[in-house]
Order: C-alpha cells, then sequence, then structure tokens
C-alpha cells in the first residue's frame, strides 16, 4: 500500500497533529507553529501551509469515510443554506448540508445561486447519500426549482426558525475565514472548507 508519508522527515503523527490544529481551530499558521513550538516541534507557517494543502483532503475524506461506513443517511432530515463568500472581490456562493444532528454532510462553492447551482449540489448530495425523508431550506426560490426538476417538490420544509440549525453551522466557518484573511480562489475555499466541514 502507497504510504503518503514517506517523502517526509516528520512522523505522521506531527503532521497529523499540525494539519487537524490549523484545521479544528480559528488559529494562523503562525499561531498553530507558536504552539508547536511550545512543544518542542519547530518548523515554517510555510510547511505547515504545505502539510494542509497535502494532507488536509486526504484526513478529511477519511474522516467522511468512516462516518459513511457507521451511519446510514436515507431517511435523514437535511438542512440547506448558502452564505456568501467574497474572493477577490467577487461574490461566490458556499452551500452547505447538514443533517437533524447538526452534522455536515456537504459543502460546495458556486459562483451563481440559481437553479442550475441548487440542482447540481442537489444531485451531488443524492448520489452520495441517497434520497431523504425531507429538506428543510429557506425561501430562496432556487431550492424549490431545483428539486422540481428531481421530482421530490413534496418533500421541501420552509420556516421561519426551521433553518436555524444549517444557519448556525455557517458560524465556525465564519470565524475560521477571519482568522485566515478571506480567501483569493474558489479551488482553496472548496478544499478549506470540505476540509474544515469534517472535523
Amino acid at each position: 500500500m502507497h504510504n503518503p508519508f514517506r517523502y517526509f522527515n516528520s512522523s505522521p503523527e506531527v503532521i497529523r497533529l499540525v494539519v487537524m490544529m490549523s484545521i479544528r481551530y480559528p488559529l494562523s499558521l503562525r499561531q498553530v507553529k507558536d504552539f508547536l513550538f511550545e512543544r518542542g516541534i519547530d518548523i515554517c507557517h510555510e510547511t505547515i501551509r504545505f502539510w494542509w494543502n497535502r494532507f488536509g483532503p486526504m484526513f478529511a475524506a477519511a474522516i467522511r469515510k468512516r462516518r459513511l461506513h457507521h451511519r446510514s443517511y436515507s431517511q435523514w432530515r437535511w438542512h440547506l443554506d448558502e452564505v456568501f463568500v467574497r474572493i477577490n472581490g467577487e461574490t461566490h456562493y458556499l452551500w452547505r448540508a447538514v443533517d437533524h444532528e447538526g452534522e455536515v454532510l456537504e459543502v460546495f462553492a458556486t459562483k451563481r445561486r440559481d437553479r442550475k447551482a441548487a440542482l447540481k449540489f442537489l444531485k451531488r448530495m443524492m448520489k452520495r447519500y441517497g434520497r431523504p425523508g425531507s429538506i428543510v431550506t429557506d425561501r430562496l426560490c432556487s431550492y424549490g426549482a431545483a428539486m422540481k426538476v428531481i421530482g421530490n417538490a413534496a418533500d421541501q420544509e420552509c420556516g421561519r426558525w426551521l433553518n436555524n440549525r444549517a444557519e448556525n453551522s455557517h458560524q465556525p466557518f465564519r470565524r475560521r475565514e477571519r482568522t485566515m484573511q478571506k480567501f483569493r480562489a474558489v479551488k482553496t475555499l472548496q478544499k478549506f472548507a470540505a476540509a474544515d466541514a469534517s472535523t
């Protein structure tokens, strides 16, 4: 089996600790470096950035795979919501799906907030998790239009406070976004949001 750590001088345990610290907590790369230095690990903040880019998605995929293996999502209630994110002065949208326990199922970055984007997000969700019992959304028209195309418009629920679970799910991401001082590319946003949601 291929060992992803074989060309690195640091141990896999140290690399995992560094990556999970930078993902799990609202810390800058330099703050992570200072915490590690206090524990006798002397590395550069650019090394942390490189490890995060290299191993962050891998760790996130492993965590997500374990959750899929232990749980069945098909009959769960989904909460969908979207939040705007600025990238180089342009508005993009980060779509987020959480289950009835507040567990983040999927995040997806797009440039638009129309029916096409909502349909792509829903198809991606259903391909991975199957069809849910009900889907809670806000009153954005794109959800209803996309669900009519799929054929599960009857499963949609809208209400003033019904979607608080998805709304609250954005808060940790917003804290991390402020720490990272915004994003410069959609690819970086998607990678970070996927890793952040899995931890």
